[in-house]
């Protein structure tokens, strides 16, 4: 069988001889697996499993060592380019990297001709993943859906409302590196916040999480904004019936000419 040189450089020998990318990103999870520069966000809340341990856990990279690494490939915590990362990377938890996924995950971005296996390549790389998230639909619909798993708390099988708010605001807001749900003629996402808030009230489910993504981007279509592609008869939560139907019986009784178009 032959090889071509990406799929070579990427995969290693075939005799299972780790190849140079691999051994690179294994050195340099350990360099920030037991790092403690970040001591500052250490917190009485916080037990000694949620913390760098190297002994104990030396395949986790924890809090500590996940800020400083963040912070070496310039990713900041608050915007969308993070959860990328945690897509990439298979990350159990925000603030948590697992060596083998680690690994994998950049070597899955490397190429013959640009190895991500330096903090300085991987800062590079996380210029692409900005610019591919606003361009690309289909990715930042996977990077959404896989970040359900770390907004729920461990164990449980929904997002609390008010972590979900979050969540929406920082993959909906345009200044984060997000969607900009919010338009010029109307302000969606807080308009989905709002009710969300008052009207329904609980937590969200993994199937209500997906379709608010798909319902953002629909509306992100051309002439999404009129609605056309919504139906009470289709397969929407019942959260996203009644949202729409609010958005048309407020827009109805606005009436005059500045309003939004929903017919």
């Amino acid at each position: 069988m032959f090889f071509s040189s990406d799929r070579f450089y990427q995969a290693g020998s075939t005799d299972g001889v780790p190849s140079a990318v691999e051994k690179n990103l294994k050195k340099l999870f350990d360099d920030y697996r037991g790092n403690t520069i970040w001591n500052i966000y250490r917190t009485a809340s916080l037990t000694g499993d949620c913390l760098d341990n190297p002994k104990e856990s030396p395949d986790k990279i924890g809090i500590d060592g996940a800020q400083n690494y963040l912070g070496a490939i310039k990713v900041q915590l608050d915007e969308l380019a993070h959860l990328a990362i945690c897509d990439l990377l298979q990350c159990p938890s925000i603030g948590e990297f697992d060596r083998d996924p680690f690994v994998a995950g950049w070597r899955s971005a490397s190429s013959a001709n640009k190895p991500c296996d330096t903090v300085a390549a991987q800062a590079q790389y996380v210029d692409v993943i900005r610019k591919k998230m606003s361009a690309d639909p289909a990715y930042f619909k996977q990077v959404y859906r896989n970040a359900f798993k770390l907004a729920k708390p461990e164990g449980q099988r929904s997002v609390p409302m008010e972590s979900a708010v979050d969540f929406w605001n920082m993959f909906f807001r345009s200044d984060n590196g997000g969607l900009g749900w919010n338009t010029a003629s109307t302000k969606w996402l807080d308009m989905w916040c709002e009710f969300y808030e008052t009207n329904i009230k609980r937590p969200v489910n993994k199937d209500l999480w997906n379709m608010v993504g798909e319902m953002a981007l629909k509306i992100k279509e051309p002439d999404g904004e009129a609605l056309e592609w919504w139906s009470p008869d289709g397969a929407w939560p019942m959260a996203i019936d009644d949202f729409i139907s609010h958005v048309k019986d407020k827009t109805k009784s606005a009436g005059g000419d500045d309003a939004m178009d929903t017919s």
